[in-house]
């Protein structure tokens, strides 16, 4: 059985802290997405992972941004590096690294455990592609593409929750954020990756390969609080705990 083996330590350094318990969801209306997926190369891809979880074959990551045009702290734009994995038997995205439009955003962002970055975070849509980027002091750090998009029926987009590493009251703990999507319109395209800047990430390992699948939607995302965290050096049958 394929384990990650990264070390929980040296991951730590750039987790994320919850100060307690969010006790209401967040919810936001006609929130934006675009997820670019990429099959990443195979050596040194556990090393992304922690153990408590398992590495897809073949091995892949997902750039998602997503824009909100309001919340309790206005609209921002939100970028993260999905690493994929299964949690138990589920499958999951694993946050290597995130970044955000706005201080007040990461903020709000870090009651879910996010470690979320500041810097200058755009998702732009024009007739025939769509745009997501990130540039810190004004050096791009990514540039991910949808090419000549399709409809494509909402019920055909697979969600896939999120785990994000953070400190927690329990402790260090891979936190389970599970969004829940009412999703109104749906694109497929090409994908392309323009620019990645994997140290800006602090994901040296992710090295993109071939280009797998691009979507964008347009939905309704409610992200109630959180219900389990689990150990991260122990698999989940074992290291599940729920919240509170």
């Amino acid at each position: 059985m394929l384990v990650g083996s990264a070390d929980v330590a040296r991951l730590a350094e750039r987790a994320g802290t919850i100060e307690s318990w969010a006790t209401e969801s967040l919810r936001l209306e006609n929130v934006e997405t675009l997820t670019v997926v990429y099959e990443i190369e195979s050596a040194g891809a556990e090393d992304l992972l922690l153990p408590a979880l398992h590495p897809t074959i073949p091995p892949i990551a997902a750039w998602t941004f997503h824009r909100a045009a309001a919340s309790s702290a206005g609209p921002f734009t939100l970028a993260e590096l999905r690493i994929g994995c299964r949690f138990g038997v589920r499958p999951r995205g694993f946050v290597a690294g995130a970044f955000v439009d706005g201080a007040g955003a990461a903020s709000l962002l870090s009651t879910w455990g996010y470690r979320a970055e500041v810097a200058d975070v755009r998702l732009q849509r024009f007739y025939d592609e769509v745009i997501g980027t990130v540039a810190i002091d004004g050096r791009p750090v990514l540039a991910a593409l949808l090419l000549d998009p399709d409809p494509l029926s909402p019920s055909d987009v697979q969600q896939i929750a999120t785990m994000v590493l953070a400190r927690t009251p329990r402790g260090i703990r891979l936190v389970q954020v599970e969004p829940e999507l009412t999703i109104r319109r749906a694109e497929r395209g090409r994908p392309r990756l323009d620019h990645f800047d994997a140290a800006a990430w602090g994901a040296d390992g992710v090295r993109p390969a071939y280009a797998v699948s691009a979507s964008t939607t347009v939905s309704d995302m409610t992200v109630p609080p959180i219900r389990y965290v689990a150990k991260p050096d122990v698999l989940a049958f074992e290291g599940t705990e729920a919240v509170p």
